[in-house]
């Protein structure tokens, strides 16, 4: 899943079996429009990969692998902040590696201020401070938040079907009906989070209220009509 970081909208999707890696499905991703900045995790290392984005002026952020062997050839110029361990260029230190990506990467070492962990952070991107670096590897999870979002709230938890077919369906029904929702708040403008829209589309779902009528009002106003509207009905 490549989601953008504009709206975290979904762009690119592939659904493969569980034994894909994810490397395999990444040297799929459409061409990316120069100094775009693309944030994976370490399941995305490949060097060979990553040489090629630097070739095509694209960025990327990601988390380095405990193993990596690498020699220190230098150090950033901009000033450490708060928090910043080390910024540092290095040159990777094992042969092939180094035969797929011959270029220099850039190392920031950082503490989370809430965890107190130690992260360090693999870059193509020597202009940004080391600070905007780690803030924008942060943001990568968005993505993890919106796998929970659709699990909880679209029902794919759990599938109607066995088949490969039927479970096809179900996730690319979800993804349509995700992006649909998005849709009508991007151009409603309403203030209601995508699960209060979500709850608003299935009480209208059989009624002949207008949508865009509705989401002028608050969500508490909306839970008090229809709560209303269920009591009157007993009688």
């Amino acid at each position: 899943m490549l989601l953008d970081n504009s709206g975290y909208l979904p762009t690119f999707k592939v659904l493969t079996d569980g034994n894909t890696h994810d490397i395999k499905v990444a040297r799929q991703l459409p061409t990316l429009s120069p100094d775009s900045m693309l944030l994976v995790d370490r399941a995305y290392i490949d060097y060979k990969w990553l040489y090629s984005l630097t070739q095509k002026n694209i960025f990327f952020v990601t988390r380095t692998k405990r193993n990596m062997k690498c020699n220190i050839t230098g150090q950033q110029k901009h000033a450490k902040n708060n928090g910043v361990l080390s910024d540092c260029h290095v040159q990777l230190a094992n042969y092939y590696q180094c035969m797929n990506y011959p270029e220099y990467l850039r190392l920031v070492t950082v503490i989370d201020p809430q965890t107190g962990q130690e992260l360090t952070f693999m870059t193509n991107n020597f202009e940004l401070n080391a600070e905007i670096i780690a803030e924008l590897y942060k943001s990568r999870w968005e993505i993890e938040t919106f796998f929970r979002w659709i699990k909880q709230n679209l029902k794919i938890k759990s599938f109607l079907g066995t088949s490969k077919n039927a479970v096809m369906t179900q996730i690319w029904a979800a993804m349509i009906y995700y992006l649909m929702l998005s849709f009508i708040k991007f151009q409603t403008k309403c203030r209601h989070s995508l699960h209060e829209l979500t709850r608003i589309v299935a009480e209208l779902l059989l009624d002949t209220t207008y949508l865009v009528e509705i989401l002028t009002i608050s969500f508490n106003k909306f839970k008090i009509i229809t709560q209303k509207q269920g009591q009157l009905s007993l009688f």
